[in-house]
């Protein structure tokens, strides 16, 4: 593995434990696709640091968890906004 892929799954890896974000806006925010995300903290992110694997794992899973629920309320505002026009 390169050497910028493993920074950059360090990078990504401490950011959503810092920040808590979902792939689609840790992907925004690094400028690459959540395939790439998803991939730097699932597969190549273990083998470089275990523990900030497991803690990011335990925070991507519960935003996974939530996925339904941030779904639903975009639908919501989306239709509220539409309704008052």
């Amino acid at each position: 593995m390169q050497n910028y892929i493993r920074k950059r799954a360090v990078k990504i890896g401490q950011h959503i434990l810092r920040t808590s974000a979902t792939v689609r806006q840790t992907a925004e925010i690094f400028g690459i696709s959540k395939s790439t995300v998803h991939k730097d903290v699932s597969e190549r992110l273990p083998r470089i640091n275990k523990q900030l694997a497991e803690e990011v794992k335990a925070i991507m899973d519960k935003n996974k968890a939530e996925r339904h629920i941030r779904g639903g309320e975009a639908t919501r505002q989306k239709y509220m906004s539409q309704h008052q026009t």
